[in-house]
């Protein structure tokens, strides 16, 4: 039987905190975040608030993840799969395994929510739909 999650609001906000210090300084997404992110701990606060929202059901965010990556238009295919590779990796740092597997689990089914809303295919190489998304240059 499998031990209950230990997961809280800390451990997801010391997770948020070192997964985009990461990011910041990753060549292919640093260029992206640093240019839509202007307060970091702003958004840090809003990510670890979404994160809660997702993990510990404490519906503590408000917000529009597809609409916020739909106004990102340089926001490409190869951007999640860095994004979640980052996110594996740093999950695998900072959780125990039950734990990282399962904020991995939440980010891949997100981010395949999100690029499908975004009208990009799930990994290089592969094709969209090709079904139009309004509001996307």
């Amino acid at each position: 039987m499998q031990e209950p999650s230990r997961l809280d609001a800390s451990q997801i906000a010391h997770l948020v905190d070192r997964f985009y210090e990461k990011v910041r300084v990753d060549s292919l997404l640093g260029p992206v975040f640093n240019a839509a992110v202007h307060d970091w701990d702003d958004h840090k606060r809003t990510l670890t608030s979404f994160w809660c929202s997702v993990a510990l059901r404490a519906n503590s965010y408000r917000g529009n993840p597809m609409a916020v990556h739909r106004m990102q238009p340089s926001i490409r295919t190869e951007h999640f799969e860095r994004w979640l590779s980052l996110w594996k990796a740093t999950t695998r740092e900072v959780l125990d395994e039950a734990d990282a597997q399962l904020m991995l689990e939440h980010a891949d089914r997100i981010g395949r929510s999100l690029r499908l809303g975004m009208g990009l295919p799930e990994r290089l190489g592969e094709t969209s739909f090709a079904i139009p998304v309004i509001g996307r240059s």
